[in-house]
């Protein structure tokens, strides 16, 4: 199996892609420890080096590279501040890129990367990536929108390949597998949650709803596909079993029915994320670290830690389908 090395990388959504694409990651990181605890609960054989990605000295070898730089500063989502440090953390996946020498490489960001206040940044990564190790790479990039590879979830990213220049391939990216007049049809909620509770006790955000949450409609019913899944989860989408809204005027929704009404859970917010079965090693559901004896205070916060690694996350088939697009170039 060819090797991968994974850096900015989460509870592991984009390395879940990659491992069913073929890949043996062999080393990840991240940062934030609570998604090194869930990452190793669901894929237990990778190195995952907890902590900031610019003290790491070396990196082994490997043939692909794979590489989610955080986004809050260009997310639609987010504070979409230009100047923000976070900004510029993929200056790291260039140094990792320029000492590994992969063959290949495969980067993700929000499409808010596209915006005329971050088309520098953009252009910056495509240039420095172009450039970095011997040989230089074959640099393309695209939007795709992960509903159309069997996420249930509206979720659009850019995604950035390279291929390196001495191999003399170029990139392709995949067509659309799920969606009208395709092989599949679009992955919906009620698929997705097919087996789930409808009153998971204890996994679901019921912090009430804030005015700014009812200023848009949050719902969508169960033949549909998801809205998106965020990390603050205070914001996650509802669940069909709530009320539909209604629009009362400009940035105002209000339920239309008086009956009990929550949020997706944590667990619920994986399925929908594209984390089934087939891509966690022990073929179940996602597996969520649990605090030995916690108090509510600690439970409430490990709550709000379980969302944000979820809503922070790549959608593993999204992911597969870029990898498995990649040429056979690792003989």
């Amino acid at each position: 199996m060819p090797k991968a090395v994974s850096l900015f990388s989460g509870c592991g959504g984009s390395d879940a892609g990659v491992i069913a694409a073929g890949f043996d990651v062999i080393m990840s990181n991240d940062i934030l420890a609570y998604a090194r605890d869930a990452y190793l609960a669901n894929l237990p054989e990778t190195d995952y080096r907890l902590g900031d990605v610019a003290k790491i000295d070396s990196f082994p070898a490997a043939e692909l590279l794979v590489g989610c730089y955080p986004c809050q500063g260009f997310s639609q989502g987010g504070a979409r501040i230009a100047s923000r440090r976070i900004n510029t953390l993929y200056l790291e996946f260039s140094r990792a890129l320029g000492a590994i020498s992969p063959k290949a490489f495969i980067a993700e960001n929000v499409s808010g990367l596209r915006r005329s206040t971050y088309e520098h940044l953009l252009k910056d990564q495509l240039d420095r990536f172009s450039s970095a190790g011997k040989h230089g790479y074959n640099v393309v990039w695209k939007e795709l929108a992960a509903e159309d590879y069997g996420v249930p979830q509206e979720r659009r990213r850019v995604i950035i390949v390279g291929l390196r220049r001495d191999l003399g391939v170029s990139y392709e990216f995949p067509s659309p597998t799920h969606g009208e007049g395709l092989a599949a049809p679009h992955l919906t909620i009620g698929k997705a949650l097919e087996g789930l509770p409808e009153w998971p006790e204890g996994e679901f955000c019921s912090d009430e709803f804030h005015w700014y949450y009812l200023s848009r409609n949050r719902r969508r019913d169960f033949c549909e596909i998801s809205k998106t899944i965020v990390a603050h989860m205070r914001h996650m989408p509802l669940h069909p079993i709530s009320p539909p809204l209604k629009r009362i005027h400009t940035d105002k929704w209000e339920f239309s029915e008086n009956r009990p009404a929550r949020r997706f859970s944590y667990r619920e917010a994986a399925r929908l994320q594209g984390f089934m079965p087939r891509y966690l090693k022990h073929g179940g559901d996602f597996v969520f670290p649990e605090a030995d004896h916690p108090s509510p205070a600690i439970r409430y916060n490990q709550m709000r830690q379980r969302y944000k690694v979820i809503g922070n996350a790549v959608p593993p088939p999204l992911f597969e389908a870029v990898a498995q697009s990649l040429p056979d170039v690792w003989d």
